[in-house]
């Protein structure tokens, strides 16, 4: 009689994918991007990549890319369109609605309190003084947020290298030509699109 064949190994279980981290709730929501407006002094874009990139884990550096861009094209401050397709990303209608509100509510409040206080408070020479300091620390915040979202280029269709130098044509355009922004979206922005859509065809096609 012969033995009966012995069992193989079993196979070993598959791990299950976890989803990538969003926010639970819309109060979640509305109270991250509350303390990311309330952090924003000098600018909200650098606590912006800061937050829901490296924080959070809300998006990737690319996706963060990506949405930005959309959000410096379209009119209207950068930071509330991001708030919207951020907010949209997750929860829709409601979620881009909440995003915002959380975005403007206790800003705007800070705001009219220090309105109030602008014809005696703010209005004295030291206080000017450190307000115009504020523009250095703005100018730091930006270029921070640059030189970090700066390695993304590598994941760009085009590379890390035209990625580089359409930035470089932006940055000449806007400190030394003094441009428009709207002609700088057209011609650099408009040669980027173009470059990106023939690299992503010819990566099709290979």
């Amino acid at each position: 009689m012969t033995p009966a064949p012995s069992p193989g190994p079993s196979p070993e279980p598959v791990p299950e994918l976890q989803p990538p981290p969003h926010p639970e709730s819309l109060s979640r929501l509305f109270w991250a991007f509350t303390w990311l407006a309330l952090q924003g002094f000098g600018g909200v874009l650098a606590v912006a990549q800061r937050e829901l990139v490296e924080r959070l884990g809300w998006m990737s550096r690319e996706e963060f890319v990506e949405t930005l861009a959309v959000a410096q094209v379209l009119p209207g401050p950068n930071i509330v369109n991001l708030s919207l397709m951020i907010g949209d990303r997750f929860f829709g209608l409601r979620g881009a609605m909440v995003a915002l509100a959380g975005m403007l509510a206790l800003p705007s409040v800070v705001v009219l309190v220090l309105a109030a206080l602008s014809t005696t408070w703010l209005a004295s020479p030291q206080m000017s003084g450190a307000l115009r300091g504020m523009g250095a620390v703005s100018a730091g915040l930006i270029l921070a947020t640059g030189l970090k979202l700066l390695p993304s280029l590598r994941k760009n269709p085009m590379g890390f290298w035209p990625g580089a130098v359409l930035a470089a044509l932006v940055f000449g355009a806007t400190v030394w030509l003094k441009l428009p922004l709207f002609w700088i979206v057209l011609s650099v922005g408009g040669l980027g699109m173009s470059l990106a859509l023939l690299a992503l065809k010819r990566s099709r096609t290979a």
